[in-house]
């Protein structure tokens, strides 16, 4: 092939809608873990062709960028039989994967096959000339939110587009609803909900949804609407006692109700369907620290003893589970790493928290979080409060309008204020102060607080931190 004709094939490939043309990060993702949802997915969907094809086509994807390019192939074919055992009118929903097959014989180096597939998407495009297809949508919508937390917002988006052009279509309300309940939930923005609208409304267009049901009980319990919560939780559970992932997000809500045993029940439960399942053993682990906590508080340590040592083991041994099935589950690392501390094993608990912190750098994720787990850790089981003054302060700098920064703000104002109190002429204090105050976008508290600050203790950090907003007021 000639570089003119390499040229050209190209330029017809990037025009493409597909998996490949998506800016789809392999780092963003844990492949691996990727591919066991996917296979859960797709016993899941078993009955519901649409479903089991797009499943399929995304399992293509990711066989590719594992470098698996036969497989990757089978899995591409199998969703064009399954998508056209709809029948005749299915060309809009083999857009995808025409695709995602034409740039894997691209990769292959196959142009011959490259070019048929690229003369089927033109003759769909011919007998469809107005785009984008709702199903493009709808399939690049679910692949967002099947990849990587990070591309939530981009999935609300397709769906948004997807029912500009099908107001009533089920699946891209379904997609929508819980795009929204996963952006809210990772902000844990407790102020307004869209998604509780939205889940209502993909509940009417999916009456038979369970899973949407418990999301919902789970948004109306955040919002202490606990008895239409408790009623919507009761009926999923009733028509679905064996879906994993109803059973999961109903352990879910139990735990945060407080019936911790009733939530380790059923998560146990799920976890026989779904053996290899990193979500059920980290919601298995925080079940476990909750029951820790709730021991503590009704009796003494001696009493309660051997009942928290046994739970304190299968809080670990759930976490180790879940992070080992996904190295890069940094949620459940940084709980792991605070779990060994809470065992006084230190040299463990310091080794995770460097490592969840390696992986948070490199896949840009989750990093604020790690910084204030880590200044907990250095506080309150390592008693080193300098260390945790440090981690306290990146946290905030980060992001102060995030739940992660608002906490470290809350603490070190807490820190600042006792030494205070047992020391009115602590510079250190006031200057932690002012940096609370300055990152909150408080100048002139700030400037108060820093110019006390110096008034105790020469520092060239707060003199450059004082000078920077007095030059930003005059």
């Amino acid at each position: 092939m000639s570089s003119t004709q390499d040229t050209s094939l190209k330029t017809s490939l990037l025009q493409l809608e597909c998996h490949f043309t998506w800016a789809l990060d392999k780092n963003d993702t844990d492949l691996t873990d990727l591919l066991n949802r996917l296979e859960e997915q797709l016993n899941l969907d078993l009955g519901r062709e649409a479903g089991v094809a797009r499943t399929h086509c995304c399992m293509g994807y990711v066989k590719f960028l594992l470098g698996s390019n036969t497989e990757a192939v089978s899995y591409f074919e199998k969703s064009v039989e399954l998508t056209k055992s709809h029948g005749n009118d299915c060309d809009k929903l083999l857009v995808v994967v025409y695709g995602d097959l034409a740039w894997l014989y691209y990769h292959m180096g196959n142009f011959a096959e490259c070019e048929s597939y690229l003369n089927k998407l033109r003759e769909i495009n011919e007998k469809y000339p107005t785009v984008p297809y709702a199903e493009v949508l709808g399939e690049k919508g679910w692949t967002f939110l099947k990849f990587s937390r990070k591309y939530y917002e981009r999935a609300k988006e397709c769906f948004k587009k997807a029912l500009e052009l099908e107001p009533d279509e089920g699946e891209w309300n379904a997609g929508l609803a819980i795009a929204l309940y996963r952006i809210e939930d990772f902000l844990q923005d407790t102020s307004s909900s869209n998604a509780i609208d939205q889940l209502r409304r993909a509940i009417a267009t999916n009456p038979d949804d369970d899973v949407l049901k418990v999301l919902l009980g789970l948004k109306l319990a955040s919002r202490k609407r606990y008895s239409e919560a408790e009623s919507l939780v009761e009926q999923a559970l009733e028509s679905s006692p064996e879906h994993p992932h109803v059973i999961r997000y109903v352990g879910k809500f139990f735990r945060n109700r407080g019936s911790v045993d009733r939530s380790i029940a059923l998560l146990k439960r799920a976890l026989e369907k779904v053996s290899n399942s990193a979500f059920i053993h980290h919601q298995l682990g925080l079940c476990y620290k909750k029951k820790i906590l709730n021991l503590k508080q009704a009796g003494s340590h001696h009493t309660k003893g051997a009942e928290i040592n046994r739970a304190q083991e299968q809080c670990i041994y759930h976490l180790e589970m879940a992070t080992e099935m996904k190295p890069s589950f940094i949620v459940a690392m940084r709980e792991l790493a605070i779990q060994y501390g809470e065992n006084r094993d230190m040299p463990r608990a310091e080794e995770m928290f460097q490592n969840t912190f390696r992986v948070a750098r490199e896949k840009n994720d989750n990093y604020q979080s790690v910084h204030l787990y880590y200044a907990d850790f250095q506080q309150y089981c390592m008693r080193c409060e300098s260390a945790a003054i440090e981690h306290y302060i990146e946290c905030l700098k980060i992001n102060p309008k995030r739940y992660e920064g608002k906490k470290s703000a809350e603490r070190l104002e807490g820190i600042a204020k006792r030494r205070i109190k047992n020391n009115p002429m602590d510079g250190e204090a006031f200057g932690i102060l002012g940096i609370i105050h300055k990152e909150k976008g408080e100048k002139q508290q700030a400037i108060e607080c820093f110019e006390t600050a110096l008034s105790f203790v020469d520092n060239e950090d707060y003199l450059s931190d004082l000078c920077e907003l007095r030059l930003s007021l005059q």
